[in-house]
């Protein structure tokens, strides 16, 4: 049980998780690309006043250019308002979805994220970079989001959806239409699913941390707790999917005894894997971005455990839900533009 907490941007509470035992690491991983936040290692950071967390304004502090974009947009200006949504919609997506597993879940709570940004992006003072701030604002929502994924409905744990894979595997790979579209949806789908059997605390750090590449202090700013107990967070939760994957997935240990394309048809009849629609690998990605092609060929090269997980492809925002907050912004009804 968590020792002390901390208040997030939305005056609620987070809880701070303290564990002294010691833990294993997966190891580094291939990450996904946000565009916006390079990795800075170097986790021993003097304490600030600007971030009670101990990050200084100077390692995360906006550019001239965000700055001057947000004073537009405060100001009244629809065209630097519809300019900051374009610059956090994706990444926010990115994160929304690694939290609540399903697209059609992420859609809806990127779109009150980004709806929340816009409305608070008056209290923005530069303590940290725009896309930073927008993920504190985004990691408090979906932390205490009521809405919950089945795997948190059913309290299942990894244990429990490791022997879920061995039910229904087949003696061979899937050889159907489309058997690489699918064995692709399958790995996506799964690791997914994993990611959701974990706590929600512990789910966040893994993902600012090993898929966003944001450094410990950096991240810790973002869930609203301290350096350490983050570090302590990302550690249980690196050792707890590490173990997992090394003693499951064939992808992160050839020894074991998962394949994607030997769930394919279980997954199908399951209806995990839409054949019609695949969710993940069909789904749309940035500009620029990777695919999931070329997240797998990394996977691969990296054989990391943890790798498995942060091989997913650079998804855009779906284009309706981002037409829908312009529409909102646009029709006279939004506080800060009224």
């Amino acid at each position: 049980m968590d020792s002390e907490s901390f208040i997030g941007p939305a005056g609620l509470t987070n809880p701070v998780d303290e564990d002294p035992r010691p833990h294993g690491a997966a190891g580094r991983v291939g990450r996904e690309t946000t565009g916006e936040v390079p990795r800075r290692d170097g986790d021993s950071v003097e304490r600030s006043g600007a971030l009670e967390t101990g990050v200084t304004s100077e390692r995360l502090g906006p550019d001239a250019g965000e700055v001057e974009l947000v004073a537009r947009a405060v100001a009244g200006d629809r065209a630097a308002v519809s300019d900051v949504v374009r610059l956090l919609q994706d990444p926010i997506y990115r994160l929304a979805l690694r939290m609540v597993w399903r697209p059609a879940d992420a859609e809806d709570a990127s779109q009150e994220i980004l709806l929340r940004v816009v409305a608070h992006l008056g209290t923005w003072r530069g303590e940290a970079k725009l896309l930073t701030w927008a993920y504190r604002l985004g990691v408090n929502y979906l932390l205490n989001l009521r809405r919950r994924t089945p795997q948190e409905a059913q309290q299942l744990s990894l244990d429990e959806f490791g022997e879920g894979l061995r039910d229904g595997l087949a003696d061979a790979d899937f050889r159907g239409p489309e058997s690489e579209l699918l064995t692709h949806e399958v790995r996506l789908n799964c690791s997914q699913a994993m990611l959701q059997c974990l706590a929600r605390e512990e789910r966040v750090a893994f993902v600012l941390s090993e898929i966003f590449d944001l450094g410990s202090a950096e991240a810790a700013w973002v869930a609203g707790v301290t350096p350490a107990a983050y570090r302590k967070r990302l550690e249980r939760a690196k050792r707890r999917l590490g173990n997992f994957l090394t003693s499951t997935c064939g992808l992160a240990n050839p020894k074991a005894f998962c394949r994607c394309a030997r769930r394919v048809g279980k997954a199908v009849e399951l209806g995990r894997v839409d054949v019609r629609r695949p969710a993940f690998a069909t789904h749309p990605i940035t500009p620029g971005g990777r695919s999931a092609a070329e997240a797998e060929r990394q996977m691969i090269r990296l054989r990391d455990a943890a790798t498995v997980l942060g091989a997913h492809p650079d998804y855009a925002a779906p284009q309706a839900k981002m037409e829908a907050i312009a529409g909102i912004l646009a029709s006279g009804r939004f506080p800060m533009l009224g």
